[in-house]
């Protein structure tokens, strides 16, 4: 269905791509785009908000790229800020910031666990914090928080942050989601399972002999024996984020293959 997000305008949090292919927040913002909305294209990284903000312009969309940091109040609103000024009042916003740093409590020193903290959980405060005033003055919004099945379940790598920082996510998603129902703003995650994009062979391919030992790995973990990619998580949040949803809100959708309906089976 065309233009599901026509006359919507979007900003994407973590819209780069953390290698060359296609990672979550960079599909997300393609695939928004190509859907009608305008949209900011934030990352850290200033030239890999410009190649995904390139991308739509080039198939005829409208973008907007900024650098901006997640864990600064300040670079947020000056993000939401550029982006209302360019396009309008804000009525998507994606979060898709996240890092995972190895060890468990016993290994993980403090700077790194708080790290985590204020990068995985502080961004989606921050974000809504900035965005929301923008959506209760353009009459209502969607917020799509990427989460993890690392919120849920156990899934065997040793970052004890992670699993902490995401499940706060999927709650935060639910308290945003209920306190903000009645004046029209809808908030829900997208829980990922394993997948394939460029994050994994920088922060998880070091749990493994080999990235092709990983790739085995986390394919044999799914159902499917294979691992799901960018696009099956910028089709959810794209859902989520449309009209379409607009009686689903605080919700933690799973896209993982059927990874979490699983008990390991002993071999």
């Amino acid at each position: 269905m065309p233009d599901r997000l026509k006359q919507k305008i979007a900003i994407v949090f973590g819209a780069g791509s953390a290698g060359p292919g296609w990672g979550n927040g960079k599909a997300a913002a393609v695939l928004y785009a190509r859907e009608g909305a305008a949209v900011a294209c934030v990352d850290l990284d200033e030239g890999a908000a410009r190649e995904t903000a390139a991308i739509i312009t080039a198939e005829g969309g409208r973008a907007l790229a900024i650098a901006a940091d997640v864990t600064s109040l300040a670079s947020i609103e000056d993000a939401v800020r550029q982006t209302a000024d360019t396009f309008g009042a804000i009525t998507v916003l994606h979060n898709n910031v996240g890092v995972t740093h190895m060890g468990g409590p016993v290994e993980l020193d403090e700077v790194r666990f708080q790290q985590a903290v204020d990068l995985n959980l502080g961004s989606v405060y921050r974000t809504a914090k900035a965005v929301i005033p923008q959506m209760l003055q353009a009459g209502g919004g969607a917020i799509v928080n990427i989460s993890s099945l690392a919120a849920m379940r156990y899934t065997g790598y040793p970052y004890f942050a992670y699993y902490a920082t995401k499940a706060a996510v999927n709650q935060a998603t639910v308290a945003i989601a209920i306190q903000y129902a009645a004046q029209g703003i809808r908030a829900n995650c997208v829980v990922p399972g394993l997948i394939d994009t460029p994050l994994i062979y920088k922060q998880i391919s070091g749990q493994y002999a080999s990235a092709d030992e990983m790739v085995a790995a986390r394919n044999a973990a799914i159902p499917g024996k294979k691992m799901g990619d960018a696009w099956d998580i910028a089709h959810a949040a794209l859902f989520l984020a449309s009209d379409e949803a607009k009686f689903i809100n605080g919700v933690c959708l799973p896209v993982d293959g059927g990874q979490s309906c699983t008990v390991p089976v002993p071999h």
